[in-house]
């Protein structure tokens, strides 16, 4: 959430986790090669293109760069050139579990013109990739390629077309920095190599204190991504998510809850205001955002923020060592001035600013401590289960009911009974 300046610690953690742009749901195999074609005919163009990505994949695979720059337009522009050489060569240094493209013959987009090309194509690719010791299971990510055919050849002639999304990875951006954990990976920069180093230090303890609130029942496998520029963030995180101050964003690509399957998750941060937190600070972001990720196939699209954001960020304050008035000054600040609250935050707090913002974070903090105190741990995670796995409201009442054995309205009483003398501004 935005840095309201008057918390001590990581005021600036994203609101939810959120996806990370369109999921990609078709692929179509191109077609088996004909048997029949007479010698010196050309390949149909989507099996052409099929085995054009499959030559960048396998070359990918094996570290060889001039069979990767071979299957590049050899009359692309030079800058064009170079970012493949780039992209080749970052792509060597991440430790891929799977790597392949995906491509659709069957959905062709517009082709701009590529001169001197006989033909150019624009059908859907996409690559698939997974990281080693990170996902459980691959992720899609489209691609807006152009391919143009020279003779029998094709190229590949661009990487933007027209009307087609082209996601971009931390290794279409500068040099990559990949630090290796037993439980997680972080991907950076040189000018975010400092903070990778301190992001590396902290994942494995910080898996393991998220996991002691919320189980073993989740991948137990971080990846944190630091993007050098701007583009690099809202390229991972949209523009939404993308300002200063916002310290860190979890994002997944896909999310069924049904199957209990997360596709892509990511914790994504921003290192113009993370770097400049202290480790204590980032131990709490961190803390945070990994709890998203643990949370996230539980978490249904919809589902209650004050739930989803006060579990976060009990967990994330947790073992801070902070006390609550300097967790939650502009819930002090409320109370004295207004009293306690006399409602569940409401989701709408979560997409304001300021103080507003920073209360509503608060106030869901304080509601979540309130629970934990009076269930234990392992309830109220069970609860944020039943209440987070759907949007409707009355979920939050039956969850009550059935595992605190209270109302909507009984916890809202009980809990601004205690607000005072918890924050210590009776």
């Amino acid at each position: 959430m935005p840095d309201s300046g008057g918390r001590p610690t990581a005021a600036v953690t994203a609101a939810v986790m959120v996806a990370a742009g369109a999921a990609v749901w078709w692929w179509r195999p191109a077609p088996e090669p004909d048997a029949t074609r007479p010698a010196g005919v050309a390949e149909p163009r989507g099996q052409a293109v099929a085995h054009l990505l499959e030559r960048r994949e396998n070359a990918v695979r094996r570290g060889d760069e001039r069979a990767f720059l071979a299957t590049v337009d050899p009359a692309a522009p030079p800058d064009f050139r170079d970012r493949q050489r780039h992209l080749f060569r970052d792509l060597t240094d991440v430790p891929f579990a799977e790597f392949d493209y995906r491509v659709d013959s069957s959905e062709a987009g517009t082709a701009p013109d590529v001169p001197g090309a006989e033909e150019s194509w624009v059908p859907r690719v996409a690559l698939r990739y997974a990281l080693t010791g990170v996902d459980i299971v691959p992720t899609l990510r489209p691609l807006g390629y152009v391919f143009a055919r020279r003779g029998g050849a094709w190229y590949l002639a661009a990487d933007e077309a027209p009307g087609r999304r082209t996601w971009r990875g931390p290794w279409d951006f500068d040099d990559l920095v990949v630090r290796r954990t037993a439980q997680g990976m972080v991907l950076g920069h040189p000018g975010t190599a400092a903070l990778a180093d301190r992001v590396a230090r902290q994942i494995d303890g910080t898996v393991e204190q998220v996991s002691e609130v919320w189980g073993q029942g989740w991948s137990r496998r971080v990846a944190v991504v630091l993007p050098e520029s701007r583009a690099e963030l809202e390229s991972l995180v949209g523009q939404e998510f993308s300002g200063d101050g916002i310290a860190a964003v979890a994002v997944a690509d896909r999310v069924d809850t049904s199957a209990r399957r997360v596709e892509g998750p990511r914790v994504v941060l921003n290192p113009r205001t993370a770097a400049r937190l202290s480790d204590s600070a980032l131990h709490v972001v961190l803390q945070h955002e990994i709890t998203h990720i643990a949370t996230r196939a539980d978490t249904a699209e919809g589902a209650p923020m004050w739930m989803v954001e006060g579990f976060a960020d009990y967990v994330g304050y947790r073992d801070s060592g902070l006390i609550p008035r300097d967790i939650a000054p502009e819930l002090v600040r409320s109370v004295r001035a207004h009293g306690p609250p006399r409602a569940l935050p409401a989701d709408a707090d979560f997409h304001a600013t300021g103080r507003t913002l920073d209360l509503a974070y608060q106030r869901s903090w304080s509601l979540v401590r309130h629970l934990v105190q009076r269930l234990g741990e392992p309830r109220a995670a069970l609860l944020y289960r039943r209440i987070a796995a759907s949007p409707d409201p009355s979920a939050v009442d039956a969850a009550l009911h059935e595992i605190a054995g209270m109302s909507t309205e009984q916890l809202v009483r009980d809990w601004a009974a205690e607000l005072p003398r918890t924050l210590g501004s009776g």
